[in-house]
């Protein structure tokens, strides 16, 4: 048996890039896929139902059984349309696999209100509706008595960690890793867990960066493309199983690699105390003690940088 077998998941975004690869890899997995793809561009204008479509296509071609939506993640009642789809080609829905995205990067002195409403509303907003959808329908089966055994899977960035040009898209991801730890907290109880992914990998989104493109091609050796989507996709068909351990997990994971974000701490040693409300004048003395390295923001203990600095370079173990 496969992996996935019977299980019907809902890929959001999946016409191209990851979202593409997820869905390829989990109905070879054995899972019935629902390929929800706007077909819309880069910056979000636009729909196309094409590549939806043919990624449907290129699963069934394979054996597979897969069906497409072309509803906007960002509608409401589109996000309720894409998990009815779910159920009434398939019976039900076990897997949601949050991955469709847009990019809008602008420096914040000229950043425009479209363009930061533009990317939350598709990253945020259109995590939360499909979830909200699909979190309704496991309650109500764990409430009939089901053992319900269901997977939600958000997709964050490195720029979750903090990117310039990027106020939008940062603010956008590091929302979705903290969401993430609520959705886990709240559907346990149905069933349900929920993890996030923050993928390193060539897509049309990470291309658009400028000097990108000639640090992320494939090799024209032949050798391992470390920045292939494909790379990503192991490790949401693993969280997609129905045995899988982990909730709340924000994984780092591109190449050969896969590791988990420790997140926001705060230990004994971090926390300054007084004898009472702390004074101007005290915490000018003493506060510069929290300082770790002046050298980047206070609290940024991981960099975007820090996930490159060795990525590919690391030995199996």
């Amino acid at each position: 048996m496969s992996s996935l077998d019977g299980r019907v998941c809902v890929i959001t975004g999946a016409g191209r890039g990851l979202g593409r690869e997820h869905s390829l890899l989990l109905a070879a997995e054995g899972a019935r896929v629902v390929v929800n793809d706007l077909g819309g561009a880069i910056d979000g204008s636009g729909s196309d139902a094409g590549p939806a479509q043919q990624v449907v296509d290129e699963i069934r071609s394979a054996g597979g059984e897969a069906i497409a939506n072309t509803d906007s993640v960002t509608s409401w009642d589109g996000a309720k349309q894409m998990v009815q789809d779910a159920i009434d080609a398939y019976g039900r829905l076990d897997v949601l696999v949050n991955n469709a995205g847009i990019l809008r990067d602008r420096s914040l002195v000229n950043l425009e209100e479209a363009e930061w409403d533009a990317v939350i509303d598709v990253h945020l907003k259109g995590h939360v509706a499909p979830t909200r959808w699909a979190a309704a329908h496991w309650r109500e089966r764990s409430k009939s008595g089901e053992d319900v055994s269901a997977s939600v899977i958000n997709t964050a960035s490195g720029a979750m960690l903090g990117n310039a040009g990027q106020t939008n898209y940062s603010a956008a991801k590091a929302g979705i890793a903290a969401m993430t730890l609520v959705q886990a907290l709240e559907l346990k109880r149905y069933g349900v867990r929920a993890n996030c992914i923050a993928p390193l990998a060539r897509t049309r989104l990470t291309l658009q960066t400028p000097g990108v493109g000639d640090a992320v091609a494939a090799p024209a050796d032949g050798s391992f493309d470390l920045f292939d989507p494909g790379n990503v996709s192991p490790l949401v068909a693993y969280l997609a199983t129905t045995d899988c351990p982990f909730t709340g997990g924000v994984f780092h994971v591109g190449g050969n690699e896969v590791g988990l974000y420790a997140g926001w701490s705060l230990d004994d040693d971090q926390i300054l105390a007084a004898d009472g409300r702390f004074s101007v004048a005290e915490l000018a003395e003493r506060a510069p003690a929290l300082l770790a390295d002046e050298s980047r923001a206070a609290s940024m203990v991981t960099s975007v940088g820090d996930t490159m600095a060795h990525f590919g370079r690391r030995s199996k173990g």
